[in-house]
């Protein structure tokens, strides 16, 4: 397992987060996860 650090733009703010995945788990899904917990923080 690799901890990779991802920023991902939301709303048009700029937000890093960790994203703990598969050393072979492509790079798309490896950024859709990091999108995904910053959409899940940060749309309440």
């Amino acid at each position: 397992m690799y901890n990779y650090t991802i920023y991902v733009t939301f709303e048009g703010k700029i937000y890093q987060t960790n994203v703990i995945a598969d050393k072979n788990q492509p790079e798309e899904e490896v950024y859709q996860i990091a999108k995904e917990q910053v959409m899940k923080q940060w749309s309440n």
